[in-house]
């Protein structure tokens, strides 16, 4: 009997350490769930696709989208492939408090002192949920760590990062770290290692946490499709 499919779908990247990031997470969660079949498709820049994935997938599939927050590739590139499929599709990775304990735990191996103000960096979304998503994000790590933890993005969204770092660094009168809120390395955790942070963090996608929240949203949208599916 072949076992049922995880299809982790990531964002894409054209930079050679994304793709690989990837695939390290995707071998962590195989050690994890052994009982689950493990495969990756990209919605760009990389292959196989997200329909080639699906192809190749079978019919016991549910697609995890290794995405933070919800936003327009998840609304419409995932949703709209999940439905012509007729796969069940899980909620993004964020915010959660897993995601706590993986910026916590890259906070700490990259040496940044307690009590130092945070600012959670992320690629950014014209997507106002996506936004929120992420200063939800923001609040739970603030939660954790009792500092000042503003949200900032790389591209679309304010504040940016580098306007929230002067923030913080204006506000408190000390050094402030940046929390990189991306899975995988690539142009916009370059652009995060130019700000004027004292520290920067690495990229979630290797974090123990991530690999364990993979799974939890994976048997979450799973047991929901079993409930839908008996229902009808």
């Amino acid at each position: 009997m072949s076992k049922p499919v995880l299809l982790a779908v990531a964002h894409g990247s054209k930079h050679p350490e994304a793709r690989e990031t990837v695939s390290q997470l995707a071998r962590q969660v195989t050690r994890l769930a052994p009982v689950l079949d493990v495969q990756v498709a990209y919605v760009q820049d990389s292959e196989p696709s997200l329909a080639a994935g699906l192809a190749a997938a079978g019919t016991s599939v549910v697609i995890v989208p290794l995405l933070l927050s919800t936003g327009y590739h998840l609304t419409t590139h995932i949703a709209d492939a999940a439905s012509a499929a007729g796969v069940a599709v899980a909620p993004p990775l964020g915010p959660d408090q897993l995601l706590v304990t993986a910026l916590a735990g890259r906070l700490a191996e990259t040496g940044v002192p307690a009590g130092t103000p945070v600012v959670l960096a992320a690629a950014g979304s014209a997507d106002p949920l996506a936004a929120a998503d992420v200063r939800r994000q923001a609040d739970l790590l603030a939660e954790l760590l009792d500092v000042p933890v503003v949200a900032a993005f790389a591209t679309a969204g304010t504040p940016t990062v580098d306007e929230a770092v002067a923030e913080l660094n204006v506000r408190t009168g000390g050094p402030v770290a940046v929390a990189t809120y991306l899975l995988a390395p690539g142009r916009f955790h370059e652009r995060l290692r130019k700000t004027a942070a004292t520290w920067v963090t690495r990229p979630l996608g290797g974090h123990p946490a991530v690999a364990g929240l993979v799974i939890d949203r994976y048997r979450v949208a799973a047991a929901s499709a079993r409930v839908t599916a008996a229902t009808r």
